[in-house]
């Protein structure tokens, strides 16, 4: 599959020029359509024809297989999770914390990577300290200093707000050597450009699929790493989560299923699962270079209004507008579907791959 079928396969693209990925990706009919099919047989054909439980399991551990060749791990350090902020509360939930623990979280953090956070400083009175940064980029020098007596250094890998990538392997490899453990929010990185874990060398990494990947909504995947599963005991235990149920006292599962509870809705992790399929169909050396493509081109467009980089790093294109909101909704009366950000307080175009240079240059005649 090329960037046009995958655009084909899209039918947001035919009602808007939709360039708001890094909100929500518009899923592709086949990626609804895996889902809805198991929905179907699942709850129509199962309950009579086959172990209901079993069909779900299956499917759940086929979906976790697919994240994990995605992202360079084993099945067994993947957990399917509903979202990204569930994967970051799932870890936060799971440390022994003390009072006066010390979180280290950058001043790029989406609300994902700073609420869990402030619930611990209230609950448990851990200590948050921001590490800032210079327009989305992280100065090595400046982590190095700052985690020296933190616990856990929580940041993203790509900015949600200005689009750069921080050098996570660099920034591991530093918290690391002051017996820092690091969680990365992936979630603007996974499905828009290769993500290998184990070159990042990240203890967690939460992500979700229903942005890049064009997933469904409520498909989420955390990685743990194996060497440090051990050193996390979850909040929460259910029947999924240990290796028999009927043990008394029970035992986690070894692996990072042990967030996992029970029952849940197994149709969207069905739909991640063909979603990874259709990314790594494509290729995500292609997808990268087309965006980088497209993003180039509207940043050159936009001049000195960008405020990314002016080569950009991703699809993120932020840029400033006197009232950010007005504009958005402006465009969205002009079909043309971008968002606001907060901070810095501007406008943010996406650009995946299935997107066009027509609606690129739509989205400049409009501006």
């Amino acid at each position: 599959m090329d960037p046009a079928a995958l655009r084909a396969s899209i039918p947001v693209v035919e009602r808007c020029t939709y360039l708001n990925t890094g909100s929500t990706g518009p899923s592709p009919r086949p990626v609804v359509a895996a889902a809805t099919d198991f929905l179907e047989r699942h709850r129509f054909e199962t309950p009579c024809a086959d172990n209901p439980y079993t069909v779900a399991w299956d499917a759940k551990d086929d979906a976790r297989a697919a994240v994990a060749d995605l992202l360079g791990a084993d099945a067994a350090e993947i957990a399917l999770t509903r979202s990204t902020v569930e994967g970051v509360n799932l870890i936060a939930n799971a440390i022994d914390w003390d009072p006066g623990d010390v979180v280290l979280r950058t001043d790029l953090e989406h609300s994902a990577g700073r609420l869990p956070w402030q619930h611990l400083r209230d609950r448990e009175g851990v200590e948050i300290r921001v590490l800032e940064t210079a327009a989305g980029r992280l100065d090595p020098a400046a982590v190095a200093d700052a985690v020296a007596d933190a616990r856990l250094l929580c940041l993203s890998s790509l900015s949600w707000n200005y689009g750069t990538r921080l050098p996570i392997a660099d920034v591991v490899e530093i918290a690391h050597e002051a017996g820092t453990r690091v969680l990365v929010d992936a979630v603007q990185s996974v499905g828009q450009h290769p993500v290998d874990v184990r070159e990042w060398g990240a203890d967690y990494v939460a992500a979700s699929g229903h942005k890049w990947l064009l997933g469904p909504w409520g498909a989420g995947m955390l990685y743990v790493d194996g060497d440090a599963i051990d050193h996390l005991d979850p909040s929460r235990v259910g029947y999924a989560s240990v290796v028999e149920s009927g043990a008394d006292p029970f035992e986690f599962e070894p692996g990072a299923k042990r967030f996992e509870l029970g029952s849940t809705a197994v149709a969207p992790y069905v739909g991640l699962e063909r979603a990874v399929e259709l990314i790594q169909d494509v290729g995500l050396g292609t997808i990268e270079d087309r965006i980088h493509q497209l993003a180039s081109r509207l940043a050159d467009g936009l001049g000195e209004r960008r405020l990314g980089p002016a080569d950009p790093d991703s699809g993120l294109v932020p840029f400033t507008a006197a009232d950010p909101e007005a504009t958005v909704e402006r465009l969205a009366g002009e079909n043309v579907r971008i968002r606001s950000i907060p901070d810095p307080a501007a406008c943010r175009a996406s650009v995946h791959a299935f997107n066009t240079e027509e609606e690129v240059d739509a989205l400049l005649a409009a501006l």
